[in-house]
């Protein structure tokens, strides 16, 4: 394969992780990858900083910017640094009509695709048991005293 569809394969990884990651329940390691992969195409010349999008959903009505990368076909979004503020162009607000090809990869095969690329040992998915609070004795007390009606009892 050579380096110029490596890359697009990336980029279809990248765009599939950043898929997945908008309704992920816990999405930050894949933020995380995407971040990463895309720092790492654009300090090796694969990927470049186009300019700045206003946000479409600004968090607390604060108005506030993304930096536009563009990697083989593909544009992303990511948190712009100081110095893009400096040397990247404003494009202003998203265009709506502009849109990523329609590619597919499965989440497994992305994740594998990018942890290799950044040399990342593939993370394994931990399940955390929940711990239940035992309750104080003050609690069960008032709990056992407690009537929601006369007929309890």
């Amino acid at each position: 394969m050579d380096t110029k569809q490596i890359i697009h394969q990336l980029a279809i990884a990248i765009y599939t992780v950043n898929r997945h990651a908008k309704t992920a329940p816990d999405n930050r390691h894949l933020y995380a990858l995407k971040k990463m992969s895309l720092d790492k195409l654009i300090r090796t010349g694969n990927a470049e900083k186009v300019g700045l999008h206003f946000v479409d959903n600004p968090k607390f009505s604060k108005q506030h910017s993304t930096t536009l990368v563009c990697c083989s076909g593909f544009l992303f979004h990511t948190i712009p640094e100081k110095d893009d503020f400096k040397t990247l162009p404003h494009l202003g607000h998203q265009d709506q009509t502009s849109r990523n090809p329609q590619e597919r990869m499965s989440l497994k095969t992305a994740r594998e695709l990018l942890s290799n690329y950044l040399d990342l040992p593939l993370e394994t998915e931990i399940k955390v048991k929940k711990i239940i609070p035992q309750k104080s004795m003050h609690q069960k007390k008032n709990a056992q005293s407690f009537r929601s009606s006369y007929l309890d009892g």
